[in-house]
């Protein structure tokens, strides 16, 4: 088999996963991202470019050279500059058949979302100095190892827990960014159940009677045990407490540590002094859950709650796998359309992760004609 036989063998491949020519197209033109040929004969042709250009590290002009080169398409720099401003929603749809895939596994019979964000900046200079950046919203299933959620937002695009839809039955899991208490709430109203870690100062710690309950108190006669397994309650303005389990645990000698010192720094940098209350949570883990004691002991939502680093490692994937950076240029449309392309790869490259992982740029190996 040649190298250009091969090559073709992985791009008739790659658009026999994402559901067809035929589907590709008709999304393309239900999308108005493809609506005549114009010198590309094809949206799987514009596809090809289009992935081409946001993950081989091409310009414009590059890129439609190349396209001509190969016989793929006869463009200009200018009009393939058009046909990426008018792909964001074909790209979203695409990532979308890609996510569809493999997302109804469980774990004990429940599925296991770990949420998180991750953020790649702005083009522009003054955007970036202003904190201007693309935010990436993502869930990622366990044990199936796989993105099933995707949202691109701008940098006031904020972490919310039900910003995925909550599905019966589900365990949701997620850092201090997610711990707001009608979020937590909702996910409960919709049969479903998480693992989330909370700051001390967060939330307002409720006994069963209502009256504040002493956290500080409650970690200072745990400190030997090194854990706290108990029912609490999570105040709610105007409506009945959210009724929760806090399950803690304290962190190693040398962690303790670290944790003070980076509460120290950040105090520092406010101005302040963390008072002791801060200094002794730093040494706790503190989690807050809905799923059932008689089910799922402390160790079990420590277990759950760790997991979360399989995300983390996705989002390193993501960038280093595959590329993904701040987008070239300040046009909002083709910002996104290559943030999507992106995505796109990555989803499709996820089942081959083990075989391809060593190969930083592996995803172009699709790309070349």
């Amino acid at each position: 088999m040649t190298h250009e036989s091969l090559l073709n063998e992985l791009w008739t491949s790659t658009l026999t996963r994402l559901g067809g020519a035929a589907s590709i197209d008709a999304a393309a033109f239900e999308t108005r991202a493809f609506l005549r040929p114009r010198g590309i004969k094809s949206a799987t042709d514009l596809l090809r470019i289009i992935l081409a250009y946001c993950l081989g590290g091409m310009g414009l002009r590059s890129t439609s050279a190349w396209a001509a080169s190969v016989g793929l398409a006869d463009v200009s720099n200018v009009a393939l500059l058009g046909r990426l401003r008018k792909s964001t929603a074909w790209m979203e749809h695409l990532v979308g058949v890609m996510l569809a895939r493999g997302v109804s596994e469980a774990t004990h019979g429940r599925r296991v979302r770990l949420l998180d964000a991750t953020t790649v900046p702005k083009a522009s200079l003054k955007a970036r100095h202003n904190g201007g950046t693309w935010r990436i919203h993502a869930a990622f299933d366990l044990p199936s190892e796989r993105f099933s959620f995707f949202e691109l937002t701008d940098e006031k695009g904020a972490e919310k827990f039900d910003r995925v839809p909550v599905e019966a039955g589900e365990i949701r899991i997620g850092d201090r960014g997610y711990c707001h208490v009608e979020r937590l709430a909702a996910i409960c109203a919709a049969q479903a159940d998480f693992v989330v870690r909370a700051g001390w100062r967060m939330v307002r710690w409720l006994d069963e009677d209502g009256a504040t309950f002493d956290l500080s108190a409650a970690l200072t006669e745990a400190e030997a045990a090194g854990r706290i397994d108990q029912k609490i309650w999570l105040w709610r303005c105007k409506r009945a407490p959210l009724a929760v389990r806090l399950v803690a645990f304290r962190k190693p000698p040398a962690a303790i540590e670290t944790s003070r010192r980076k509460a120290r720094r950040e105090a520092a940098k406010e101005g302040f002094t963390p008072n002791d209350q801060t200094l002794m949570a730093a040494e706790w883990v503190l989690l807050v859950t809905s799923l059932p004691a008689s089910q799922f002991s402390a160790d079990d939502i420590g277990k759950l709650y760790r997991a979360r680093w399989r995300i983390e490692m996705a989002f390193k994937r993501l960038k280093s796998l595959v590329g993904l950076s701040g987008p070239p240029g300040e046009d909002p449309n083709v910002a996104k359309t290559w943030i999507l392309a992106h995505l796109l790869i990555i989803l499709l490259l996820e089942p081959h992760t083990a075989v391809v992982e060593d190969s930083p740029r592996s995803g172009q190996a699709i790309l070349a004609a």
